[in-house]
């Protein structure tokens, strides 16, 4: 069951957001649209718009999913998930709890050794310039 404040973040989310952000489920490698987003600019959660990644921060990992190095200061939280057989850490919104995807460690070197791999269906886009 969803509480109030959840409830008011995932009202306007279609169905296969909700199955992301809300139930914690991964949307199908190299289908997201922001895969390839290449502009300078913020990435926010869809959920709550909770400013989560800089576009600086982004990286070509080529899993399927955007990666990032490092998340902005306080805007993700990070949980052990134990679910389908393996054990990874989970990140979510810090402010509306919302699924976003896992982060490893696997990165680059030469910055963090961090790859946050996220789900494109949970993030919108805000460019810079606008």
């Amino acid at each position: 069951m969803i509480d109030r404040n959840k409830a008011k973040y995932y009202s306007t989310l279609t169905a296969e957001e909700k199955e992301v952000l809300e139930n914690g489920h991964t949307e199908i490698p190299f289908s997201g649209s922001l895969l390839t987003e290449t502009r300078e600019g913020y990435y926010l959660c869809k959920a709550c718009g909770n400013k989560i990644f800089d576009s600086k921060t982004k990286f070509n990992s080529n899993c399927g999913w955007p990666s990032f190095d490092n998340a902005l200061k306080n805007s993700v939280l990070e949980t052990v998930d134990l679910s389908h057989n393996m054990q990874r850490i989970e990140i979510t919104c810090a402010n509306c709890h919302a699924h976003l995807g896992h982060v490893f460690n696997d990165g680059p070197k030469e910055t963090t050794g961090i790859r946050y791999c996220i789900n494109s269906i949970s993030l919108n886009f805000k460019n810079k310039k606008i």
